[in-house]
């Protein structure tokens, strides 16, 4: 661990790498404390011979020591520095260690009857319905929902967008002929008498602006009159002119079936036919069509559009007191209320959540998994020495002062039985 700077640690590493370093010398106490036992009880033994107990124990309990040392510590690396086989187990077989680990948590965690069994113990659509109910926890959502959408708009490209929706436009819209569509959307308009209100529309348009604009007459027909004919004669003839359609305008208002109405509908009925069977007619329309999708002006329109309405949501998205957010926030406070008192919803969806986890467990288990085989495969030996040492290296100094004592208590019985038997 002299590679690891405590700085450049986390917080929760630096308290485990002072556990560590505690153990450590706690362990090696232990030895020490080991070792000045055995020398005072070896000079000593010759004048008070019950010392020879007390040696037995602090040479096995020092035999232990060095023996748990050097296991614990082959697992990170060499002892002493000295490459002894089968040492240094975790940087030489850190790739292998994390296939296995990989494999592990795909057999055992990863698995679709796991997964399912968990799911189906944990009343999820309850919970997230209890948690989204509260309007702090639904405004947090939506809150949440927005920053998202509001990035992701952002990132969006204007001139991406309108090449996007103008492909599709033109793939939706512009590829396929309009005309027998239109044809037979209009036939069944006509055959439906669906038409009549926009021609007592029309109509009406016509007889207002009639009224109103009386004066458009003057000059309408009588400045195509020989000069010779008398200003009141011409004045005359606007008049009736005027009058003849106020009256023809007021006529077909009034009456159903008045002839010019039937033209009309003999009108939009050939041409719905035309429309569904004559090329040439079908063929001036997708011109018209084309003519119209292609002008400069409409392309501006759609960009002017997409603009104004990117500019809204965004507005719209960032301000918490706006109605999209209150909607958002209010709808999402309504579903978890509906969740949480709705059994059969309930049921719904927790089925689904828990069939999409399953089908997504078992079909990318491997996938899953893999990100911990490749993971442990970036790291640097010596620092995927350092992480497993920081998690587990405080336990297994336990290892080495359990080894301590155990050694120190093997010692003294062997030494008391051999002594017991041998004298």
């Amino acid at each position: 661990m002299a590679r690891t700077s405590i700085d450049l640690l986390s917080p929760a590493d630096q308290e485990r790498l002072r556990g560590l370093r505690f153990m450590k010398g706690v362990a090696l106490g232990a030895l020490v404390l080991m070792a000045v036992i055995f020398v005072a009880a070896f000079a000593l033994e010759e004048q008070y011979p019950w010392l020879a107990y007390v040696r037995a124990a602090a040479e096995g309990g020092m035999v232990g020591a060095l023996a748990d040392w050097f296991a614990v510590t082959a697992l990170f690396r060499h002892p002493l520095g000295i490459p002894i086989p089968h040492t240094a187990i975790i940087p030489r077989r850190k790739d292998e260690i994390g296939r296995t680990l990989g494999e592990f948590v795909e057999t055992n965690f990863l698995e679709g009857g796991v997964v399912r069994s968990k799911l189906e113990s944990t009343n999820i659509a309850a919970k997230a319905g209890e948690w989204l109910s509260e309007p702090e926890h639904a405004e947090t959502v939506a809150a949440e929902a927005s920053t998202m959408a509001a990035g992701i708009l952002q990132a969006l490209s204007d001139d991406e967008v309108q090449d996007l929706i103008s492909d599709l436009a033109r793939e939706h819209l512009l590829s396929p002929e309009w005309g027998p569509t239109v044809g037979g959307w209009l036939a069944r308009v006509v055959e439906a008498d669906a038409h009549r209100g926009a021609v007592d529309l029309g109509i009406d348009s016509i007889s207002t602006w009639l009224e109103h604009n009386r004066d458009s007459f003057s000059g309408l027909v009588s400045r195509r009159l020989p000069s010779w004919v008398p200003s009141v004669a011409m004045r005359l003839v606007d008049d009736t002119v005027y009058h003849e359609a106020v009256k023809f305008a007021a006529a077909i208002g009034r009456d159903p079936q008045h002839p010019a109405r039937k033209a009309v509908d003999g009108y939009l009925t050939r041409l719905a036919d035309n429309l569904q069977h004559d090329p040439e007619t079908i063929g001036r329309l997708e011109d018209a069509k084309s003519a119209v999708f292609d002008s400069p002006r409409v392309r501006a329109l759609a960009a002017e559009a997409w603009h104004t309405a990117k500019t809204g949501l965004l507005r719209s998205l960032d301000d918490p007191a706006s109605p999209l957010r209150r909607r958002v926030a209010a709808a999402l406070a309504e579903i978890g209320a509906r969740l949480a008192t709705d059994p059969a919803l309930q049921r719904r969806v927790d089925d689904r959540v828990t069939d999409a986890a399953v089908f997504l467990v078992d079909r990318y288990r491997h996938d899953i998994a893999s990100i911990i085989t490749d993971t442990v495969e970036k790291w640097d030996p010596a620092e995927t020495t350092e992480k497993i040492e920081l998690m587990v290296g405080r336990d297994l100094q336990y290892i080495r002062l359990n080894g301590t004592f155990v050694g120190a208590l093997a010692g003294l019985a062997i030494f008391a039985l051999a002594h017991a038997l041998f004298g």
